[in-house]
């Protein structure tokens, strides 16, 4: 059914003829509509979804756990060894945007499948390459099947599923394949690094394995894509080169400013910050335009329909900007543990890839315990409660590592910290998408979807990169204590000045995890409940006011002026 508030009107056909034509189009059966699934279809769409998360996620944390045997295997050293992550996280992260507008006008099966392909085939490429520069550039290319496998995935699941119980738990499932992939990945890559003879390229082969499985659940399990519902289908190409330009730029500064020659000073990553944030500056002021023009019923062609527009970070009374930058921040909290965590078992207590997943294996635990109470109680809790008790949770597991005692056991800081690390990232997660669900309209499921995931991929690098500043600082000023001067690497660091600079790193964490707290306790005070109970009360996030009864305003008021 064409949506009457983002369609354009031909100027050329007369008001009536038009009234008649909308008329025709409404009174035909809806295309669209969701149809009747049965529970083993329900399952097999969820469980393709959710496989889809999952390989996203496990191909970062898999690799990350692998980087030691990778570096000697291929000769990388340990400074340029983060760029096989930066890599795929550029590419995923900054390409959301313009893969979910692609979804949402193309369709999201093909777009979905398209990605699960692109994921597979390069990750294989991964598996047989033997230099870093082969390396790097497979996983950016890897990265772009996430970028377009996520964000149609989760227009696929608000397709499916209209507001109803079943909603809320095929939400919940799917956030869970986030810490369930990390944990997957953790434990898959150390296993098959440590005991298989290929090492870590059977890391590679076995995720391409299971991107196979899911493109046969995806063919199986998915509808066949209808037509889009807006009348105009132009792609804003322009948007999409300023936006995904500009979150390169600043992720790159953002990744690398720590191991550049001159560190936060140096004359290109100060350029490169620069031109990002305004290029991401001009991005928003050409998006404010082309919505003014589109609601102005503009024809020209070249004010195509925006690729996101910004007012939709103003639903639900700006709750839902600030449900976005949650998951920013508690993304950089938790992205941020989990990496100084590995490195603080790898690299300070000298443990191995495999005794280092073992002590992950409670983060799998808790993720999946955490989706379910989600999928049980986001229709009956308020949603600033959900979010301000796991981020807070999440802040805690850092701040158990920042006051960690080696000598202690690992029950003692280890494994409570790997528990509650877990809760704010699942809760914020299937939270938040719900919510974007619920106030995104049927043409902007995607690119909602990938406007929370794009968050989450920032906060990832913004954590990292503030809390790589603090263990940088901190690494120099304790060695300095020794009177040792440490190399790029920090290699000849004594090791009472790492164990300050970890804690460090996890102080700066908490940091982020408690800013989060207090945003969500504050702001989102008055949101109510977001979990979608057909005919309940909470039908509404706000107060009874919905984004359909905004749109059909609009609609409405479309129909008067054509009518006059």
């Amino acid at each position: 059914m064409p949506s009457l508030a983002d369609g354009v009107l031909s100027p050329d056909v007369s008001p009536n003829a038009q009234v008649d034509e909308f008329k025709d189009e409404f009174s035909k059966p809806n295309p669209h509509a969701p149809r009747e699934l049965s529970t083993l279809q329900a399952v097999g769409l969820i469980a393709t979804c959710t496989t889809a998360m999952l390989l996203t996620t496990a191909n970062a944390t898999a690799i990350s756990i692998s980087l030691p045997t990778i570096g000697d295997d291929l000769l990388i050293p340990e400074y340029r060894l983060q760029w096989l992550i930066s890599a795929y996280s550029l590419s995923s992260g900054c390409l959301l945007l313009f893969f979910g507008r692609i979804a949402d006008l193309y369709g999201r099966r093909n777009v979905f499948l398209l990605g699960v392909l692109t994921l597979g085939v390069f990750g294989l490429g991964c598996g047989f390459a033997n230099d870093e520069i082969t390396m790097d550039i497979l996983r950016g290319f890897q990265g772009l099947g996430a970028a377009a496998c996520i964000p149609a995935a989760l227009g696929i699941l608000a397709h499916a599923f209209p507001p109803s119980r079943i909603r809320s738990v095929a939400f919940a499932t799917f956030a869970a394949g986030a810490p369930v992939g990390a944990a997957l990945g953790s434990a898959i890559g150390g296993v098959l690094t440590q005991l298989t003879e290929k090492r870590w390229r059977s890391t590679f082969w076995f995720m391409t394995g299971l991107c196979a499985l899911t493109i046969i659940g995806g063919v199986a399990s998915f509808d066949p894509d209808g037509p889009s519902l807006e009348l105009d289908r132009r792609v804003d190409w322009l948007g999409a080169f300023l936006v995904t330009a500009g979150l390169v730029l600043v992720v790159f500064a953002l990744s690398d400013g720590t191991i550049a020659p001159e560190g936060w000073r140096t004359g290109y990553i100060i350029a490169l910050l620069v031109i990002g944030v305004l290029l991401l500056g001009a991005y928003i002021a050409w998006e404010l335009y082309l919505e003014r023009k589109q609601d102005a019923r503009s024809t020209a062609w070249w004010t195509p329909p925006p690729l996101m527009r910004v007012t939709l970070w103003t639903r639900a009374r700006g709750k839902l900007a600030v449900t976005l930058v949650l998951a920013l921040l508690e993304y950089g909290s938790f992205m941020s543990w989990s990496y100084w965590v590995q490195l603080y078992y790898q690299d300070y207590l000298l443990l191995s890839p495999v005794l280092t997943m073992v002590r992950m294996i409670p983060m799998f635990v808790t993720g999946v315990v955490c989706n379910v109470f989600v999928a049980m109680f986001v229709g009956r809790v308020p949603i600033a409660i959900i979010l301000s008790c796991g981020t807070l949770l999440t802040a805690t597991a850092s701040l158990l590592f920042a006051l960690i005692d080696p000598a202690e056991p690992y029950w003692a800081f280890g494994f409570p910290a790997a528990v509650l690390s877990v809760f704010g990232a699942d809760f914020v997660f299937s939270s938040g998408t719900l919510f974007v669900a619920k106030v995104c309209l049927p043409h902007e499921q995607s690119v909602g979807g990938a406007i929370f995931q794009t968050m989450t991929q920032l906060g990832s690098a913004f954590g990292l990169a503030i809390t790589t500043i603090v263990y940088d600082s901190q690494l120099s000023k304790e060695s300095r204590k020794y009177g040792v001067i440490v190399n790029q690497n920090g290699t000849n660091a004594p090791p009472a000045a790492q164990l300050a600079s970890y804690k460090g790193a996890m102080w700066a964490g908490f940091a982020i995890g408690v800013l989060g707290t207090v945003l969500a306790a504050l702001c989102l005070r008055g949101a109510g409940i977001v979990g979608h109970q057909k005919g309940g009360d909470n039908e509404s996030a706000m107060s009874g006011e919905t984004v359909r009864d905004e749109e059909a305003q609009r609609a409405e008021r479309v129909q008067s002026e054509k009518k006059s």
